[in-house]
């Protein structure tokens, strides 16, 4: 019998909607101080700079940071972390655009980590969709979730 087996299950987070009711609009003035601060000059033809794809999905999704570590019974203050993000895009996100989410957690897998002990790896999806419905991108984003009470 593995290690594994004999930790208790993680909490049944999958299928919570991350769905939400917030819209995201990418401003030109944004788009300027976001590509100053990562040493890039805005692109000329209406589109934004793609790390909006992560901005934009975190900040309408239909719950917090705070809310999505609810869900896994997973309090914040422990210190979530970020494993990865993936994104593919449809097409550019484009300044001006108004964009809506809709998403969900996928999983989350109780594992034991040499360096961080028991921990949860939660991998969630969100979509990224104009206003008009239409798909603009989808991202795949996976946290790491330290469980010091199982360690």
């Amino acid at each position: 019998m593995s290690d594994e087996a004999t930790l208790p299950p993680a909490p049944d987070a999958a299928g919570v909607s991350l769905d939400g009711t917030k819209v995201f609009t990418i401003t030109a003035e944004e788009n300027v101080k976001l590509c100053a601060s990562t040493g890039t000059t805005p692109a000329t033809d209406g589109t934004a700079h793609p790390i909006y794809y992560y901005i934009a999905t975190q900040v309408a999704m239909g719950k917090t940071v705070a809310g999505v570590c609810e869900a896994c019974e997973f309090d914040v203050d422990d210190g979530p972390m970020m494993g990865n993000s993936g994104v593919r895009f449809v097409r550019p996100l484009r300044i001006g655009e108004s964009y809506r989410v809709t998403g969900e957690i996928l999983s989350l897998v109780r594992k034991r980590s040499r360096k961080l002990g028991v921990m949860d790896v939660l991998t969630y999806r969100l979509r990224l969709h104009a206003l008009d419905g239409t798909r603009v991108l989808e991202t795949d984003n996976v946290w790491v979730l330290p469980r010091k009470e199982l360690a």
